[in-house]
């Protein structure tokens, strides 16, 4: 490990996951002991800030943490794990972006100290706001680059205006680093957005007396130059990502058609008797014990886990199975395979996600095993 390295670990930020009190918390630990009495810590520990996540500071063993209430959102990482980022929602997040801009200015509090690491950056499902994560004379690494390069991973590549506005970003960075974070980033989405939709309509059939190059724009008459179409390209190439959405079930119904063919070959004998006519019986399970799932507690199977991973929630456009109760959040839980092995996580659950009675902590992950007794807040399974 470099210099660089070494430093870039030592300004790490350290976070975990806890509940206390019914709330979901991110835990920081504060390297130095905090001055209670300067202004933002003040500002923060008064709460009443939009956009940013509501903070307390508190001391356990001698060390201080912030505690950040993250209950009922979801954290940008963990949204787009699967799906991809749209057009749409990156409109609504840079308004967002630009709202708690507004609030930093209102309350004298410096951008630099925001957190925009993907995995503390939360979204409140059903108000559709976003919220951040506020250091109070924070020094170290903000999070920014690791920000830019998960767009760069889970962007629609096939939105065009989409894939420019993060290359510009991604120009704007390498060139000027933090600055490219500037008060236009929601005008100069729109400006990108609507270019291409202009273009868009404009290379639809024109009538037959009219000449479409005439009634083109001159802004959009005039072609990119070579160098930046080229970029963008290669930044396409780079960057765009192979979905293999079928590869979980063709890995499970190849793993069951090995079970089959071994559960029904027989081994033949070429000893004397009449098992040399018949061949041997072998044991076969009943296969509906291999069709991996989630049980009801009197044997019948709930749903068939078909593909990894598998979210359970409440909001039915996010979701993989929905549980219509109320104890259930939008997005409450997922099953997911890691290293050949089964795993339960909690996605910051506001009524908790349970294995075999004991609760999970936020977005902790517990192996599964056969047999296992999961509750999604009031609701019960058997995972087989």
């Amino acid at each position: 490990m470099n210099r660089t390295e070494l430093q870039e670990e030592k300004n790490a930020l350290q976070a975990e996951y806890v509940r206390n009190l019914n709330c979901n918390y991110v835990r920081v630990l504060l390297r130095e002991r905090p001055e209670e009495n300067r202004y933002q810590y003040c500002i923060l520990n008064r709460g009443g800030i939009r956009y940013l996540l509501p903070c307390s500071l508190r001391y356990m063993n001698g060390e201080a943490f912030l505690y950040y209430d993250i209950s009922s959102t979801q954290s940008m990482s963990q949204l787009f794990e699967i799906h991809k980022i749209n057009r749409n929602w990156m409109k609504d997040f840079l308004w967002g972006m630009e709202r708690m801009r507004q609030e930093l200015g209102r309350y004298l509090l410096e951008e630099r100290n925001v957190i925009w690491s993907p995995e503390h950056i939360y979204q409140d499902l059903e108000k559709n706001d976003f919220y951040f994560l506020y250091i109070p004379y924070y020094n170290g690494e903000n999070g920014l680059k690791k920000l830019l390069n998960f767009w760069v991973e889970h962007i629609d590549y096939e939105d065009e205006a989409l894939v420019e506005f993060v290359y510009g970003l991604h120009e704007q960075y390498d060139t000027a680093g933090e600055a490219c974070l500037d008060g236009r980033l929601l005008e100069k989405f729109l400006v990108v957005k609507e270019k291409y939709e202009q273009s868009s309509a404009s290379s639809e059939p024109a009538p037959e007396q009219e000449n479409p190059v005439t009634q083109m724009p001159v802004a959009l008459a005039k072609p990119e130059p070579a160098v930046r179409r080229k970029g963008i390209l290669s930044f396409l190439e780079g960057h765009r990502k192979k979905q293999e959405p079928s590869s979980y079930r063709e890995i499970l119904q190849r793993q069951v058609s090995v079970q089959t063919m071994g559960a029904v070959c027989e081994e033949i004998a070429y000893d004397t008797g009449r098992e040399e006519e018949y061949g041997k019986t072998v044991y076969m399970e009943d296969q509906r014990e291999q069709i991996r799932g989630l049980y009801r507690d009197n044997g019948e199977l709930a749903v068939q886990i078909e593909k990894l991973p598998f979210v359970i929630g409440k909001k039915k456009e996010e979701v993989d199975y929905v549980l219509g109760d109320r104890s259930v959040s939008r997005i409450h839980a997922r099953i997911l395979e890691e290293n050949g092995n089964i795993y339960l996580e909690d996605l910051n659950s506001t009524n908790g996600t349970f294995k075999n009675g004991l609760r999970m902590q936020p977005y902790e992950k517990r192996r599964l095993e056969k047999n296992d007794e999961l509750r999604f807040g009031k609701v019960e399974y058997i995972f087989r």
